[in-house]
């Protein structure tokens, strides 16, 4: 592993490429602990210390590295990205125009690149006024009754908005800069920059508050189910497919062998998104109605508000399972995979090409899903049941969006780097 790293800084391209993306992280960090204009710095700190960051936006806080509560410039992070990318996502499926768009390979891909940069920027403009007003009102940081800004004059709340809208603009920018000119996906190095940060602060609160032994527990843990997801990013059915050898003109085509690799976590991340959002929705209808008295408020007060009631779990974790089965069920389509192999002569050994085919990658597909919504649920309640035994922080660094962000975006680096670490000869990180 050491001399593989050394093999990765001796060559010199590849130098210059990990020393760029070290640059760009460099500045997006740096850019995270600015505040904004008109923030009261210090009043803002000792709110987060009453708070402990157990509010409504603790997933949003995890997104922008803690930037988020703080006010700073680039406090949106992220999250306006990956909303837009998610919405454009579900949008091929039910508009022609985009999808048409999609089949044109390149060329339409970069123009529905240009469209979530565009809601990125709408979406920014619509969540920075959003928090902004909350800061302003005093409802952003829930049991601190402290000012968080200067003053609350219409002129410091358009600076502060034009501000954060920026700084989302400056993010892109600088993800789409890592894709360019250094190694994997910009923006998903940029996700893991902002989890990984929040990562020193959330396991020293767990040291702070239980000792050290609980710690060394949990980190053992920990690295038992780092161990664990890395098994299950990378495990995968493989569908064996053939290719029959057809004569076009004096040449020959096909008769090769291959596969469609279905991974048991197809989905990814997205579901834990969807419910993660979801269950927001009566936490934020909760915080309108704060001087009510009726029996939902306190019905959602005393469940839905601070995840560590059973119920609240148990409802997380079947809305996990419903969208893992609904994100697959619109970005993986069978039929669509079975007129193309149809189309080009291939075929699975032992099932015949067209519906047959169709009706046996489905059956598949729901199978394999399973025990990747489960695994997903699972991991999601982690940082749960962890605020409910050691009293940690809901940003729980083992357990989550955060583990799942942390080795996905970790694992397709080191395979980048592998791939260009063999192309020069060089023995890649896996041996």
């Amino acid at each position: 592993m050491l001399s593989a790293f050394a093999n990765a800084f001796r060559t010199p391209d590849l130098r210059r490429k990990l020393l760029f993306v070290l640059l760009i992280i460099t500045i997006f960090r740096l850019g995270s602990q600015v505040p904004s204009p008109g923030v009261d710095v210090a009043n803002v700190q000792t709110c987060l210390d009453q708070v402990q960051d157990q509010g409504l936006y603790s997933l949003i806080n995890l997104f922008s590295g803690g930037a988020l509560l703080q006010l700073t410039i680039f406090a949106l992070g992220i999250m306006p990205y990956i909303t837009a990318s998610i919405i454009l996502q579900l949008l091929v499926v039910v508009i022609p125009r985009l999808e048409a768009l999609k089949k044109e390979g390149q060329a339409g891909q970069a123009k529905i690149t240009q469209y979530t940069r565009y809601l990125t920027l709408g979406l920014a403009l619509l969540q920075a006024t959003g928090i902004v007003a909350l800061a302003r009102s005093g409802n952003l940081l829930q049991g601190c009754t402290l000012n968080l800004l200067h003053d609350d004059s219409t002129q410091t709340f358009l600076i502060m908005v034009i501000t954060m809208t920026a700084g989302t603009a400056v993010i892109m920018w600088l993800g789409e800069l890592i894709t360019e000119h250094g190694i994997g996906n910009g923006m998903s190095l940029l996700i893991f920059t902002q989890v990984v940060a929040t990562f020193p602060s959330s396991m020293w609160q767990v040291r702070i508050s239980q000792g050290w032994w609980v710690f060394g527990i949990v980190m053992v843990i920990g690295f038992v189910i780092i161990a664990a997801v890395i098994f299950i990013e990378q495990a995968q059915r493989r569908i064996p497919v053939q290719y029959a050898r057809r004569m076009v003109g004096r040449k020959m085509f096909g008769g090769s062998s291959t596969y469609i690799p279905l991974k048991v976590n197809q989905a990814g991340i997205i579901p834990v998104i969807f419910a993660s959002s979801l269950m927001y929705l009566p936490a934020l209808a909760v915080q309108f109605n704060q001087n009510s008295s009726s029996a939902w408020v306190q019905f959602i007060n005393k469940y839905f508000v601070q995840g560590d009631h059973v119920l609240y779990m148990a409802v997380f974790f079947a809305l996990i399972i419903f969208f893992t089965y609904f994100y697959v069920s619109i970005t993986f389509n069978p039929q669509e995979v079975a007129d193309n192999m149809k189309k080009y002569g291939g075929f699975i050994p032992g099932i015949r090409a067209g519906k047959p085919t169709e009706d046996y990658l489905s059956y598949v597909l729901s199978r394999i899903t399973l025990p990747g919504a489960l695994y997903l649920g699972l991991i999601s309640l982690i940082p749960l049941v962890a605020l409910v035994l050691i009293n940690a922080n809901q940003n729980f660094p083992f357990g989550g969006t955060s583990i799942l962000i942390m080795v996905g975006v970790a694992l397709d680096t080191v395979k980048q780097i592998e791939s260009q670490l063999q192309q020069r000869n060089y023995e890649g990180f896996l041996r």
